[in-house]
């Protein structure tokens, strides 16, 4: 049955291939010229040189949300040149309405705020470019941006805002209007020699009714940076190569950690030298190094409350990993990514494991091909053999905006200096995606494969779908296979492993997933209240691999309401059925018996609603209510937030999970607490402490940091993380703390300098 819906789908493929044109570029329409200055450009945000009194003007901004067919209200100038080092970019936003914006650290929350921002593709293939924006008070966000942004509301953003780079910047205001100045040094950009035409667009988000607006006419449905609506950036002499473009960023660290659940507790100081280079080797391909390398500035993750039966994905922040990560880290799909880099230099539970290097050269080696290289070595633990990672991947462009792409990957085991032949895991991958001019239509099709010590079969997985992105309906219909002998060393691969709680052990089960959402969105023809409505339809299948039998089904519709003020109000109701193959238990009593073996059927009703986040209190709610396998479930969810415009953000974030299984099954409540807060002393030092509280995983940390940005891209950090085991007593009537005491605790310090060779 199954193997017959991947034909249907690789039909569809065919199908969808006809509909390729030759849809206009609004580079045709939408063109602004930069000349060189020989001027000197201070970046002051005052305009006052006579080259920006001569530049030519780029105006007229179209809407792009919440409608697309009018001209924006507000004005909107936009002026750029050049010299031999920098590209500049002016803004000049006029606003009436006065600011609002969320915070004053770089890149946090940059599009629930007013602020002004370019998206730039200097090879002009619509595949990577590169995102800058800056709000009123001078703060400064970037992100790497792929060919595929998708459309608004979706969860794939194709945007990497965890990338930092070297740029300046400087803003004033004024009553009616206020000013952004931008320098970007041309070594923070990857680009052709010799390319006369990059693709460019401006985009302003404004407050005060809640839009954006975009130079050229981006369509309502697709997100302001798509990068497939650029206009054209026409140089009147192309740039060169910078010369010597290399950056050295290195770092000292140290620290005093206290274990407390050794015996004896132990206290112990480290210090750590280290650092990163990166290193142009052409305009458009770069070499990252890092040698001893040291996380200690990632903050540390979020807790969540884990209700199913699989692992959660934490995101990637580590910067090394970051710049074109698209190339290592787009294939298979979001259950199943080979390549997923928390596999390297973390275990399982988040902790460090020493790095000895790692090199990763990538970027754009032709005009249509885009590549990466990866290598690392970690160091051997009291826990871990030494391992030594290494990946190869390639993007080649073809049918305007479509990629082929292909992958191998080889995790080996290394004891001392020799490689354990039998302790390996490696893949390989072929797929493509086809991508029409007017990202209208997408559709995919890959194979994949694993090789393991004695496993010759059952060791693929594939996948094939189309997607349908138009500005009132839109659609997605994916079909993968994961087979129970797929593994994944370097990625992450989710539901393959199903635990049996009667035997303790898990056992690999392999699976497939067909998986279909169908959406239609009405938008307001006249401004008001309301920006959009939809309604959804979602039905999600999972077979046992090789099998007929459904081990797994959610079909649900649900019903979305936004308002002007990003206000939003949704319902959904579902109908799951989870078989469970395995006794399984979601309590922590060990006098309870495990729910036995076999289907459930439940419905659940989910309720969410979003306050206006202009307003410096806002929240978010969420009540579900349903069956959950043999017993129900009674979930709250808040989001409380309270802003001090410009200096402070006040958040507490809290989940409440009843879950009741009757009879011998038992029960169980399970709790949440995270309080935030956040002072910004000015746009370069910061003060963070982040509180978390889990009954589920009983643990309570405290993470306070101190960041002193005292130059660009260069930190000082001074961090304290302290951790408690909370042992409770889960009786639903008797709620109490039976038992808390210290973990460990650490107060580390960091120093890292960014030096432009």
């Amino acid at each position: 049955m199954f193997n017959n819906l991947y034909v249907l789908t690789a039909f569809f493929l065919f199908f969808v291939f006809s509909l390729y044109g030759n849809n206009g570029t609004p580079q045709e329409e939408y063109q602004i010229h930069i000349n060189r200055t020989n001027e000197k450009i201070v970046v002051d945000g005052l305009l006052n040189e006579a080259t920006w009194q001569n530049s030519e003007v780029a105006s007229d901004f179209w809407m792009s949300f919440p409608v697309d067919d009018k001209k924006a209200e507000l004005k909107t100038e936009v002026q750029v040149t050049y010299d031999d080092n920098f590209l500049y970019v002016a803004a000049k936003c006029y606003d009436p309405n006065g600011y609002i914006i969320q915070t004053l650290k770089r890149d946090a929350n940059f599009w629930s705020g007013d602020g002004f921002a370019f998206v730039v593709d200097p090879v002009n293939l619509k595949t990577s470019g590169f995102l800058f924006g800056v709000n009123p008070y001078g703060v400064q966000m970037e992100a790497l941006i792929t060919g595929n942004t998708g459309r608004r509301g979706s969860r794939g953003s194709g945007m990497n805002d965890d990338w930092d780079n070297k740029w300046y910047s400087k803003t004033t205001r004024s009553s009616d209007h206020w000013i952004a100045e931008i320098a970007i040094p041309f070594k923070t950009l990857r680009y052709e020699d010799s390319k006369d035409t990059w693709g460019i667009n401006f985009i302003r988000s404004e407050m005060s009714d809640n839009s954006f607006h975009t130079w050229t006419n981006v369509p309502v449905q697709f997100r302001s940076v798509d990068l497939n609506y650029t206009g054209g950036l026409i140089w009147d002499e192309a740039p060169n190569k910078i010369k010597g473009n290399v950056a050295v960023i290195p770092y000292t660290s140290g620290g005093v950690f206290s274990d407390f659940e050794s015996e004896p507790s132990t206290t112990d100081t480290d210090f750590n030298i280290g650092a990163d280079a990166k290193i142009a080797v052409t305009s458009s391909l770069n070499l990252d190094v890092t040698v001893n390398p040291d996380f200690s500035q990632v903050e540390v993750d979020e807790q969540v409350t884990n209700l199913g039966r699989f692992n959660v994905r934490l995101p990637e922040q580590r910067l090394f990993f970051l710049e074109n990560s698209d190339i290592f880290s787009d294939f298979g799909n979001s259950p199943a990514r080979p390549f997923f880099s928390r596999r390297i230099g973390l275990d399982g539970d988040g902790n460090s494991i020493p790095i000895l290097y790692g090199l990763r050269l990538t970027g754009n080696a032709t005009k249509n091909l885009r590549m990466g290289l990866l290598n690392m070595h970690t160091r051997s633990t009291d826990d871990f053999l030494a391992q030594n990672y290494s990946a190869a991947a390639v993007r080649y462009r073809v049918l305007d905006r479509s990629v082929v792409k292909a992958f191998v990957l080889n995790r080996q085991s290394v004891d001392g200096t020799e490689f354990q032949s039998n302790d390996y895991g490696r893949n390989a991958g072929l797929e493509f995606t086809y991508l029409s001019k007017d990202n209208q239509w997408q559709a995919w099709t890959g194979y994949n494969h694993s090789f393991k010590p004695g496993i010759t079969d059952k060791n693929y997985y594939y996948k094939a779908g189309i997607r349908r992105q138009g500005r009132n309906f839109s659609g997605i219909i994916n079909w993968y296979q994961v087979q129970q002998n797929y593994y994944l060393d370097m990625g992450f691969l989710d539901r393959i492993n199903h635990y049996d709680a009667v035997r303790d052990t898990s056992f690999r089960v392999g699976y497939g997933s067909l998986f279909m959402d169908f959406e239609y969105q009405i938008y307001p023809k006249k401004k008001g209240n309301i920006t959009s409505q939809s309604f959804s339809i979602f039905n999600w299948i999972t077979p046992q691999a090789d099998e007929k039998d459904i081990i797994a089904r959610r079909t649900s519709a649900s019903y979305e309401l936004n308002f002007r003020g990003r206000s939003r109000f949704r319902v959904s109701l579902a109908n799951e059925l989870n078989e469970l193959l395995y006794p399984f238990t979601f309590t922590s009593d060990d006098s309870d018996e495990p729910l036995p073996a076999q289907s459930y059927i439940t419905n659940i009703l989910r309720l969410n609603y979003r306050s206006d986040q202009r307003k410096p209190f806002f929240y978010d709610l969420e009540f579900t209510q349903g069956g959950f396998y043999s017993g129900t479930r009674t979930g709250i969810e808040a989001e409380l937030n309270y802003r001090v415009q410009p200096w402070g953000n006040f958040g507490l974030k809290m989940a409440y999970n009843m879950l009741q299984f009757g009879g011998p099954y038992g029960e169980r409540e399970l709790y949440s607490f995270s309080p935030k807060i956040e002072i910004n002393f000015s746009n370069n030092l910061f003060w963070t402490t982040f509180i978390q509280y889990n009954t589920q995983a009983e643990n309570f940390n405290i993470n306070s940091r101190l960041q002193w940005r005292f130059a660009p891209m260069s930190d000082i950090f001074l961090v304290y993380t302290d951790n408690y085991l909370v042992e409770t007593d889960d009786a639903v009537d008797n709620f109490r703390i039976n038992n808390f005491g210290p973990k460990n605790r650490a107060i580390v310090f960091k120093v890292n300098y960014w030096l432009t060779l």
